[in-house]
């Protein structure tokens, strides 16, 4: 018997609980055919979570171009990924200027990349006032990687709140430049218990700084049992900075089939290869 397209959709939404976007995928362009009404987000995501960024375009664009604009953040952040960043920033600013907050953080990411450090900064302070639950965090992250760690602090200072798990673990990463090491240990701890987005991660990344490399090691493993953005570049890149090239390689190539280019150029460093090659 032919499935239904909302038995399809139901079939993608398992799939990519399964962790599997590209048969997810399959299966979610024949309910978006056949009109379920929740399918065209579902495949975003599918598309999303196997980093097919030209597939996202080419099924959002329409969309957008016909002002469908709750689809414009997420066709901006393709657009960044496939580098038309021109392109990129128009269907961003389009996607903020539509009442997208949250749109506001991929385009202070773009205008950053691209030296426009004082429109970035301008963008996150409006997104933050808003009450966006990462405009704060990042900019203190874009503070940080500016070296303004006094503009850093000030900023973490001002947003800290455990309402926003983020923000602790922005004030974490400012307390361990400051070199108050006891009082960053204990802000990485409460910003995982309360679910900050790469908590985890970012404690693992202190610790291995701090020379205690089991230990950071337990974070990063952590990471991939709560499945937390980023982990598999993350635990990937410490297996192999630590000589394990064979451990490393699979996580290695989880991050890469999901879209990250910086596992890519690791890959590649592996098999002594240009990540062009590839």
């Amino acid at each position: 018997m032919d499935q239904s397209p909302e038995d399809l959709a139901v079939q993608g939404v398992a799939l990519l609980a399964e962790g599997r976007p590209l048969e997810a995928a399959e299966v979610l362009r024949q309910a978006v055919a056949g009109g379920a009404p929740s399918a065209l987000d579902l495949l975003v995501r599918a598309y999303f979570d196997s980093g097919s960024w030209r597939a996202v375009v080419d099924v959002l664009e329409p969309h957008v171009e016909q002002e469908d604009l709750r689809f414009a953040g997420r066709l901006g952040v393709a657009l960044v990924q496939l580098g038309e960043w021109d392109r990129a920033e128009s269907v961003l600013r389009l996607a903020v200027e539509s009442g997208d907050v949250p749109a506001a953080n991929d385009l202070a990411i773009l205008l950053r990349d691209e030296g426009r450090l004082v429109e970035a900064v301008h963008l996150l302070v409006d997104a933050a006032a808003a009450g966006d639950q990462l405009a704060a965090a990042n900019l203190v992250a874009l503070h940080l990687e500016a070296g303004d760690l006094p503009a850093a602090a000030a900023a973490a200072e001002r947003y800290a709140t455990e309402r926003r798990p983020d923000t602790i673990l922005a004030l974490a990463d400012v307390r361990a430049q400051q070199g108050r090491f006891s009082d960053a240990d204990a802000l990485y701890r409460r910003a995982g218990e309360l679910g900050a987005l790469r908590a985890r991660t970012a404690y693992g990344q202190f610790l291995l700084a701090r020379g205690d490399v089991a230990a950071a090691e337990r974070e990063f493993r952590e990471a991939e049992r709560i499945a937390e953005p980023g982990w598999a570049f993350a635990l990937g890149r410490f297996l192999l900075d630590e000589g394990r090239v064979d451990e490393a390689r699979p996580y290695l190539e989880i991050a890469v089939a999901e879209g990250d280019r910086q596992a890519l150029e690791a890959l590649a460093e592996v098999d002594g290869v240009d990540a062009d090659e590839y």
